[in-house]
């Protein structure tokens, strides 16, 4: 699977993005402006607009900058060791969101906009789908591995993604402070329970 976005965020590109990161976490989606992510920004609107034409054009472009960031992250784990990578793979989707609630309640505002705008459910399919493929490809090295079951993959990737995807939705729709938490150990225990070879 080819990599989410080859691009290079230059300079001022960057620093709309963390604007944008900024005003997100601030104002959430319903009240966030050109004006106001201008001001986190340091410029006037008209310097958002060189690179933006809409708030729509850029949302998708800052999707794309989180998927981008998710990916870098992702890269940066050294360690090829399946079980350990799976449970870094599992940290990083329900451990770090505890860190950053406003922008994860900014996320869902934004995913209940996709039905309606093509823009944001592309961006939300490509990061699900990529996610989906670094989840399966672990667990596969795994069973290649002989340190996990020979499991269907597949499967397994799903309902890692469901116990992921509730966590999230929950924390941030019923303001549930443990729902990650809660998830996150549910997600190892499936782990231990279905996927990890059990030493005889």
């Amino acid at each position: 699977m080819a990599e989410p976005s080859d691009r290079t965020a230059s300079e001022p590109d960057e620093a709309i993005m963390e604007a944008t990161y900024r005003a997100l976490r601030e104002h959430g989606y319903a009240d966030l402006t050109i004006q106001r992510i201008a001001d986190e920004y340091g410029k006037s609107t008209a310097a958002v607009h060189y690179y933006y034409d809409t708030k729509d054009e850029l949302l998708a472009a800052f999707l794309d900058y989180l998927l981008d960031q998710f990916v870098d992250s992702i890269h940066d784990v050294e360690t090829t060791d399946p079980g350990e990578r799976l449970e870094l793979l599992l940290d990083e989707l329900l451990v770090k969101p505890q860190e950053n609630s406003d922008l994860s309640i900014a996320l869902l505002e934004m995913r209940s906009q996709a039905p309606y705008k093509d823009a944001f459910s592309e961006r939300f399919q490509q990061n699900d789908e990529y996610i989906r493929y670094m989840v399966k490809a672990v667990v596969n090295h795994g069973i290649d591995e002989g340190v996990f079951n020979d499991v269907d993959a597949d499967h397994v990737t799903r309902a890692l993604m469901t116990i992921v995807n509730g966590g999230r939705t929950r924390a941030v729709a019923l303001d549930d402070n443990g729902a990650l938490e809660t998830a996150r150990r549910t997600a190892s225990e499936y782990v231990d329970a279905t996927v990890r070879r059990q030493s005889q």
